[in-house]
């Protein structure tokens, strides 16, 4: 098949996509049209069925394999199709993991260097709520490790969740190495599980969207009630650790305008913000520059970061 990536102006498409979202729209003039986004594991692409006699239009709907022909041209410096004809793909035409977005790096193998850093907790409470969530709850680690971290932003693909995770942890690491007034076990299981929420916020691939919980509670509520419930089932648990924890986890947004309940009040929930605005900040940036035209030096205004981006000269 051909990859959205590797689509240009110009090209004509005859392939078989997911249909990550279709509505109904109308233009000024009056004219009918179908708002279709397509997506496959390299990103997604807006398209438009203008005619509504299209053949097979009434077919489809959101999150079904469909069969499209078309072309793709640009439309204020983005590409779009215009699809002529569309049909529903039956079963056996496609493989369904050739169209979810998936992290590069191995989930295993991340899933395991996160094991082995519990492994260096040398708080026994602390330790044995992170082996809780890590270690024997084998329906949130399946959950864990297929989620994304975001709905667009960053790290918007399959173990995305668990990627973004070991990263802020990593970076977590390294501030209490740095500055020894850091409590290195506290930083390090509220960096683990400082966006566990995410896996009941949003909802599985290929729909990847806010759930109920997601939108009227959000992950920083949900992640603190989970840590709670767990927290429950360890024996004398210190009721201050407790709050600590939490605190870390309502404040890692660092700013109320971000949607964080709290601001940072110790020094871990300090880092943490930092390391988990690092992280998604440089993987967005990193995004930007990987579906950047390779030939472009200049990429253009990017709203995220509310500047113009620019390569670095090799």
């Amino acid at each position: 098949m051909k990859y959205i990536k590797d689509l240009k102006e110009g090209s004509r498409i005859q392939d078989i996509y997911l249909c990550k979202h279709r509505q109904s729209a109308v233009t000024k003039n009056g004219k009918h049209y179908e708002n279709v986004i397509l997506q496959d594991r390299t990103g997604q692409l807006d398209a438009k069925i203008w005619d509504p006699n299209s053949e097979g239009i009434s077919e489809f709907d959101a999150l079904d394999y469909i069969y499209v022909v078309g072309s793709v041209s640009a439309f204020n410096g983005q590409l779009q199709a215009s699809l002529r004809q569309v049909r529903k793909a039956g079963e056996g035409e496609y493989i369904p993991a050739d169209y979810l977005p998936l992290t590069k790096k191995n989930r295993k193998v991340m899933l395991g260097e996160l094991t082995q850093i519990i492994g260096t907790v040398q708080n026994p409470s602390l330790k044995a709520l992170l082996e809780s969530f890590f270690i024997r709850d084998e329906a949130f680690i399946r959950a864990f490790v297929s989620h994304s971290a975001a709905k667009t932003v960053h790290h918007s693909f399959v173990g995305g969740l668990l990627e973004h995770t070991l990263s802020v942890t990593k970076l977590c690491i390294y501030f209490a190495d740095c500055y020894p007034v850091i409590n290195r076990d506290l930083l390090i299981t509220a960096a683990m599980l400082h966006d566990i929420g995410k896996t009941k916020e949003l909802s599985s691939f290929p729909m990847n969207d806010y759930t109920d919980d997601g939108q009227l509670l959000g992950h920083i509520m949900i992640g603190a009630e989970m840590i709670h419930d767990h927290i429950r089932e360890i024996p004398e648990f210190p009721e201050m650790l407790e709050l600590e924890v939490k605190h870390c986890i309502l404040a890692h947004h660092g700013e109320y305008e971000y949607g964080s309940p709290k601001k940072p009040a110790i020094i871990e929930a300090m880092a943490l913000n930092l390391a988990d605005n690092a992280d998604a900040k440089l993987e967005t940036l990193s995004e930007v520059l990987e579906n950047g035209a390779e030939s472009d030096k200049w990429l253009g205004f990017n709203r995220f970061f509310d500047t113009n981006i620019r390569r670095t000269d090799e």
